[in-house]
């Protein structure tokens, strides 16, 4: 069976609350997740506390646990997935002692093609609040930059996860990388 096919009708059991499914859907997306799980924590500083192994599990656990999500196949599961390691890693972060400004807070580097600002070393912490202030004003572009950068996604993916053209998201991608420049104080964005 395809494996696409098999993924959403597990995902759909699970939702319904079968044990089994969940059981059988962790094999389907583990590799995935723990890619994803494994790009992000290289981003992190090299004495991190939290393994990819765990954050995957937490993950996976919080997907899998929400019942009210009328899941509509793997692209959705992963969109999602990019979101939730978001919040798994912000929580993280705020639980082991990040302050506002420096101190304990760890930069973080945008890498895979993905670089937003020309210092490509970005607070994690500090993404977040710049992705919750856009996501005020323009939720499209924020869910870009959380599926590109959290999900590790490629431009035909989000295009699919959000239902638009791959040309909205490459504006929006551009858009969006300008934005955060100014918003996060790139040196060559400001004064020229």
């Amino acid at each position: 069976m395809d494996p696409n096919i098999e993924t959403t009708r597990l995902l759909q059991a699970a939702a319904k609350g079968d044990a089994g499914a969940v059981d059988r859907l962790m094999p389907l997306v583990y590799g995935e997740l723990r890619d994803l799980a494994a790009r992000q924590l290289r981003r992190e500083r090299p004495d991190h506390t939290l393994q990819a192994t765990a954050l995957v599990h937490e993950a996976y656990l919080r997907l899998v646990d929400a019942t009210s999500i009328d899941w509509k196949g793997r692209t959705h599961f992963f969109a999602l997935a990019a979101r939730v390691v978001r919040q798994v890693l912000i929580q993280h972060a705020r639980v082991h002692g990040a302050q506002k400004r420096g101190g304990d807070r760890r930069r973080i580097t945008l890498v895979d093609g993905i670089v937003i600002m020309s210092n490509p070393e970005v607070d994690l912490l500090e993404l977040d609040e710049a992705l919750t202030k856009l996501a005020a004003v323009h939720e499209r572009q924020a869910r870009v930059v959380e599926l590109r950068f959290f999900g590790g996604l490629s431009v035909e993916e989000v295009a699919a996860a959000l239902g638009v053209s791959e040309r909205t998201v490459k504006g929006d991608w551009k858009v969006v990388r300008a934005w955060l420049r100014s918003e996060m104080g790139d040196p060559k964005h400001e004064g020229g």
